[in-house]
């Protein structure tokens, strides 16, 4: 049963972990202004200074599941804790820093603060009545794509005003700012699990995991074909086939598989899947289109402030909406809500057919997309919840969290292919087509409607609580509509 510890006033504490949601994946996009100034701040070279970026992906990647199991093992509030020392660490070294691979640190430091969002989902049903659950599940969820369109206008006027160093400095004081409200409004959370840490199973999961995002995330710079990303491909398959083994065979797992593969469960993160690579398509094409200079025919000719504020209010409708997806799953359950969000994230894509000629039209495409992730990741942690016993609730999440980014992750390198083959010649540059940015974002509308047709098929458990807010029975199996 769903009993919450007697805790302070509710609001403030969804507010708080909103809050810190917002400032871990704002790491994220801090850098985007800086890549193109990389080689010449860190004397480097542009391909390596992508790793800037890959290293918080892979960080936070490895981190988000291992966390997840030390919150149910040690409490989700202790574990708030731990994810921001990184985080602020990890700032205050990218802003002394001198080198790339300083600079490398320092950025993997700040993934491993990602975290946060999963370990503060789960968090809630320790800490709310049942009646609050859904909007601040809702709430959290899309801190994710909050902070994410925030960080790249809020990160284009640092830098442009003032030192690169500056944003690093910046997400250290915001780093110890959350670390506070954390330590002062969050109560205590109970350990839900008992056991030990699967240390086994951590070890071959981050190498599975390093070795399938590298082999993704660089295959476009090494070449798909060649020995580093096949081998890559090739051991990460291995590794996690082990990784599997293992896990079924130890008392205590890192993620009990026998949990994740409740039906429920198994087709929720298919689903979160095909939604990870379907919602990043319009993340990647779209401030390109708004940065390409309009001597190319096609492009719209921003300066990057300029497209980070065009992109900026999809953050906002993400936020605003965020109550009506949780009306919504109150009403007719997280189900439909994760279908609804797919198809309208599929009719934002699908607008863009003929909506791309301004950035007036960009932005309301933008704006229609985020309505759509905002009511999918709304709904995600609210099935899953709904299907785990509270003794899997932060591993569960946070195995869901990293389904979402090996989606986008494959997303980027498909992105990433479409529009390096599909271009045009504009001042003997290679630029990417108008037809690559319309292939892109048709491919987007694509999964996101095979993301509502897996999600429609989710067998959700009856219940006679609110739709899809139930605590799953410790034992006994699942029983289906």
């Amino acid at each position: 049963m769903h009993s919450p510890t007697p805790t302070r006033k509710p609001g403030g504490i969804v507010v708080v972990l909103a809050f810190a949601g917002i400032t871990a994946s704002l790491m994220q996009t801090l850098v985007v202004p800086l890549l193109g100034d990389m080689p010449r701040l860190l004397g480097t070279s542009a391909s390596n200074a992508t790793w800037v970026v890959t290293a918080t992906l892979l960080a936070g990647s490895v981190a988000t599941t291992v966390l997840g199991r030390l919150g149910d093992l040690y409490g989700k509030r202790r574990m708030l804790l731990v994810c921001t020392v990184p985080l602020i660490a990890g700032s205050v070294v990218c802003a002394l820093a001198g080198s790339l691979a300083t600079m490398i640190i320092g950025r993997a430091l700040q993934g491993i603060g990602m975290g946060i969002v999963p370990l503060g989902i789960s968090a809630l049903r320790d800490l709310l009545p049942p009646e609050r659950l859904g909007s601040a599940i809702a709430l959290i969820s899309s801190s994710l794509g909050i902070g994410g369109a925030l960080g790249l206008p809020l990160a284009a006027i640092v830098a442009e005003r003032s030192s690169w160093r500056a944003l690093f400095w910046g997400a250290a004081v915001l780093g110890c700012v959350i670390a506070l409200l954390i330590w002062l409004r969050v109560p205590a959370t109970p350990p839900r699990a008992s056991g030990t840490f699967d240390f086994v199973g951590a070890g071959v999961l981050g190498s599975g995991l390093i070795c399938l995002l590298l082999s993704v995330s660089k295959g476009a710079d090494w070449g798909w074909t060649s020995g580093t990303t096949l081998g890559l491909g090739g051991a990460a398959v291995v590794v996690l086939l082990t990784w599997g083994w293992w896990e079924l065979r130890t008392r205590h797992p890192l993620v009990d598989l026998r949990v994740t593969a409740r039906p429920q469960v198994l087709v929720t993160n298919v689903a979160s899947i095909a939604l990870g690579l379907s919602m990043y398509a319009q993340a990647l094409i779209l401030p390109q289109l708004l940065q390409l200079p309009r001597s190319t025919g096609h492009g719209l000719g921003q300066t990057m402030l300029a497209m980070g504020l065009w992109m900026a209010p999809a953050g906002l409708v993400m936020m605003l909406l965020s109550p009506v997806g949780a009306r919504l799953s109150d009403a007719r359950g997280p189900k439909v809500t994760l279908v609804v969000g797919s198809l309208v994230l599929a009719l934002g894509y699908g607008s863009s057919v003929v909506m791309l000629g301004s950035p007036w039209t960009v932005m309301i495409v933008s704006a229609v997309c985020s309505m759509g992730v905002g009511l999918a990741y709304g709904a995600m942690p609210a099935l899953i919840m709904a299907g785990v016993p509270e003794t899997d609730t932060a591993a569960a999440n946070s195995f869901n969290t990293l389904m979402r980014s090996i989606g986008t992750s494959v997303s980027a390198a498909m992105v990433g292919v479409v529009l390096s083959q599909m271009t045009v010649e504009r001042g003997g540059l290679a630029v990417p087509s108008e037809g690559a940015f319309r292939t892109g974002m048709l491919i987007g509308c694509a999964l996101a409607l095979v993301a509502a047709a897996v999600a429609s098929v989710i067998p959700v458990r009856r219940t006679r609580r609110a739709p899809g807010y139930a605590v799953a029975p410790e034992t006994s199996p699942a029983t289906v509509a």
